[in-house]
């Protein structure tokens, strides 16, 4: 099936991307205090409808064009009746008084690295504080083309960012420090970035059946996995290729296990695999490649297990297996790079990325977006890395970033069930990047489309997938 056309996503901006965006504003530098007047003007409105009780207002600024929309900002407050003190902190001034909301202008875009003591001092200040924090166009101490936090990073309630919203307001560690984001206007043009934000939009981008379609054109999934004590991953799997469409799926397991999928799994067609002790054996491998020949993508690692056997098999299907494959938990040990067909989607989370990069969780966890990059460049294709923020990177393209999910997808076998969505809509022909991207965003909405905010499961996913494509 030919993917329907994209829907525009929002842009997300890097550093520089920013200070292309203001170079071509008309006259600039010479006319950047407009810019600043609509920066501060639009922060101030935006804090008054969030904090509208608040009297008493601390505006913390720097040295630069942050601190002067926070000035602007602070003029702004006190025209609209509000106590306001101003904290400078080119003069090393820490003294916050006892407001009830701060806003943080300390640093803008131009930030990276680790603050300087005297400023972490007072990040650490305002952290401390029992106010409110509002921060203008991202939390100072958080990199913005990154979102990395090298040392202190205000923690705010609010952040009000300009023009766009910045890769660092939307990427782990920094979005954790972002609160809610507000997009104010300050006259820019629409320029173009590298990277995007996924939105419930994306979810049009998946093709649906045609009256022409039967089950097979539809979309054929190959579920290969499982392992005794395991068996319950393909099944996530497999199922949430069905609820996302699949005209057809087909789960292939070892013999031993059988039993428990033809009693719990109805739907799916099951094939047995040579095993030993309840794990695959080499021998599987040539009825994988057999079955494979029918389907129109393949799944492969949900409950594989470890050892000869499966590190075998994954070897040789991701080597001769000509259709689009979705890699996946124990498929994704021990992986070594490989000169394959056809594509391949890798969906570690952080710490099957490490064991891949050779790192720690804590380094990937710091350090997202360069351990993703890095990941694509090392395996020469497209690769998810799972999270509160979901990236999706792709050889010589940009960064798509999915983070429309509740905290609840913290949960064991819920990347089972991504793993089924994203075979589901790679066996209905839509390009790997977007086939990824767009299961991430459909597996988060299901997330707020299940009934259950406490105790949710990965089944109550498959159970809300209809919905969320419909």
């Amino acid at each position: 099936m030919p993917d329907p056309q994209l829907p525009d996503l929002a842009p997300l901006y890097t550093a520089q991307e920013m200070r292309a965006a203001e170079a071509l504003y008309p006259g600039y530098p010479e006319t950047a205090s407009e810019l600043m007047e609509r920066a501060g003007a639009q922060t101030a409105r935006a804090a008054l409808e969030l904090f509208a009780a608040a009297q008493r207002w601390t505006v913390v600024c720097g040295g630069g064009s942050n601190g002067g929309d926070g000035r602007i900002a602070a003029r702004h407050l006190e025209a609209a009746g509000r106590e306001v003190r101003i904290v400078d902190a080119t003069v090393d001034e820490t003294d916050l008084g006892e407001p009830e909301v701060i806003v943080d202008a300390l640093f803008g875009t131009g930030f990276s690295g680790e603050p300087r003591p005297a400023a972490a001092a007072l990040i650490e200040r305002i952290n401390d504080s029992t106010a409110q924090v509002i921060a203008l166009d991202l939390p100072s101490g958080v990199d913005a083309s990154t979102g990395e936090v090298a040392g202190a990073a205000v923690r705010a309630d609010a952040t009000v960012t300009f023009h766009g919203r910045k890769l660092g307001v939307v990427v782990a560690p920094g979005r954790f420090h972002a609160g809610a984001v507000l997009v104010a206007d300050i006259g820019l043009t629409q320029t173009e970035t590298r990277h995007r934000l996924v939105g419930s939009e994306i979810v049009r981008a998946v093709p649906r059946r045609r009256e022409t379609d039967n089950k097979y054109t539809a979309g054929h999934v190959l579920v290969v996995g499982g392992s005794r004590g395991l068996t319950g991953a393909p099944q996530l799997s497999a199922l949430a290729a069905m609820r996302s469409d699949a005209g057809y799926v087909t789960v292939a397991v070892p013999e031993s296990t059988l039993p428990v999928f033809e009693q719990r799994l109805l739907e799916a067609v099951k094939r047995p695999l040579p095993d030993a002790d309840g794990a695959v054996t080499e021998a599987a491998t040539d009825v994988v490649l057999e079955l494979a020949r029918k389907a129109s993508s393949l799944a492969i690692g949900p409950g594989l297990g470890r050892g000869p056997g499966p590190k075998q098999l994954v070897r040789r299907v991701l080597a001769e297996v000509e259709l689009p494959i979705v890699v996946d938990a124990d498929a994704l040990y021990e992986l070594e790079p490989g000169d394959w067909p056809a594509p391949r989607v890798l969906t570690p989370h952080e710490g099957e990325l490490a064991r891949l990069l050779g790192r720690t969780s804590k380094e990937i966890a710091a350090h997202r977006i360069d351990a993703v990059f890095e990941a694509v460049e090392r395996f020469g294709c497209v690769v998810l890395l799972k999270g509160p923020d979901t990236l999706v990177a792709a050889p010589e393209r940009g960064l798509l970033v999915s983070a429309l999910g509740l905290p609840s997808l913290a949960t064991a076998g819920t990347g089972d069930v991504l793993t089924g969505i994203v075979g589901a809509f790679l066996a209905k022909g839509m390009e790997p990047q977007l086939a990824a991207a767009s299961a991430a965003a459909v597996h988060q909405l299901a997330s707020v489309e299940a009934a259950q905010r406490a105790g949710l499961i990965a089944s109550d996913l498959i159970d809300a997938l209809p919905r969320v494509l419909a």
